[in-house]
């Protein structure tokens, strides 16, 4: 939440302030300005999953064996689920593959299992990654459609994958996996007291942050 969802709050506001790149909508229409070379966008991406395995288990503030290896397979597992669907659904909305779309679901994944990483199954993190990777597209083209220019998807992927991401550890976490600090989220029992307390987190950030 930190991390995402304030830097794709902030975005936002960025964002609007500046107002779109000149010629990205005319006539009604979304005209694509791509970046110089989508080969730098593919290796940074690379770079930033691999990243994400210091950034998670480091989050442990503990050298703690067995946690740091589950959350290397949550996060490794949610962010792989997230390329695989954003391509995908990319590929039958707009009919053909779009690699910008699949860098973005990778990150979506990743971005979407930051916050419940430690406190969820394998299996949850898939489904979690899973659910990015759709939310990711559908962003993208929502911003387009209400004529918010967004150069990288940085307000898909951190904004709306981030606040996914916080709600997730409201329905996702098991409290056998980490005895003693979530406690249950909805999907295993434990009512919606930790939900609650994520859409708390949400809205505050939000509110801060914007």
């Amino acid at each position: 939440t930190v991390v995402h969802s304030v830097g794709g709050w902030a975005a936002l506001a960025g964002i609007l302030v500046l107002g779109p790149r000149i010629g990205k909508y005319k006539d009604g229409k979304v005209n694509a300005i791509p970046g110089h070379s989508m080969t730098s966008a593919t290796i940074g991406a690379i770079v930033l999953w691999l990243g994400w395995f210091g950034f998670n288990p480091g989050s442990t503030m503990a050298a703690s064996v067995n946690d740091m290896s589950r959350i290397i397979i949550t996060t490794n597992t949610a962010g792989m689920v997230g390329l695989l669907v954003a391509t995908g659904v990319a590929w039958m909305v707009m009919g053909k593959p779009d690699l910008g779309m699949s860098i973005n679901g990778l990150l979506a994944g990743l971005v979407g299992v930051t916050a419940p990483c430690a406190y969820i199954s394998v299996g949850s993190s898939a489904v979690i990654g899973a659910i990015a990777g759709v939310i990711v597209v559908y962003a993208v083209l929502m911003f387009d459609k209400l004529q918010i220019d967004d150069p990288v998807g940085a307000t898909a992927v951190h904004l709306c994958c981030g606040v996914f991401g916080t709600i997730a550890v409201g329905l996702f976490a098991e409290d056998a996996i980490m005895p003693n600090t979530t406690g249950n989220g909805l999907f295993f029992g434990g009512g919606t007291k930790l939900l609650i307390s994520q859409l708390t987190g949400v809205v505050t950030v939000a509110a801060f942050t914007f």
